[in-house]
């Protein structure tokens, strides 16, 4: 990985052929829920951690399943900076509610993805393929 790259976790969260977004504060975007990953943590931990502080919720450590690993234009960088997201599903317990710096969750279509960066547009193609969203 380059050192202009962004390192990052996310969760693919599916429910009534939808997937789960969210919306940064100061944002127009949708976002998968996720996060960079601090020094030294695992993807489990991680990814746990940030979707504890984004969504309130508890991901089970051993329901962890690997999605894809994706390396796309990272969104909001002039300098044409990239974005490694590794992605994941996983069950959880609770259901989600937007906090810390997030202004609000979405359930998007795959004809929502005009609403989401490079890394999002690529996620509702994939799960669009696969017939799990609309």
């Amino acid at each position: 990985m380059s050192e202009a790259e962004i390192d990052s976790l996310a969760w693919i969260h599916v429910r009534d052929r939808r997937l789960l977004s969210v919306r940064t504060e100061g944002k127009a975007k949708f976002y998968l829920p996720g996060g960079k990953r601090e020094p030294g943590e695992g993807d489990v931990a991680g990814l746990c951690r940030e979707i504890r502080e984004e969504l309130g919720i508890e991901l089970d450590p051993l329901s962890f399943r690997f999605f894809a690993v994706l390396n796309e234009q990272a969104d909001g960088y002039a300098d044409g900076r990239r974005v490694r997201m590794t992605c994941y599903t996983a069950g959880h317990r609770g259901e989600p509610v937007p906090g810390r710096e997030i202004a609000e969750s979405a359930w998007l279509s795959s004809a929502d993805a005009h609403l989401c960066p490079p890394a999002g547009r690529r996620v509702l193609g994939l799960l669009a393929d696969t017939g799990l969203v609309d």
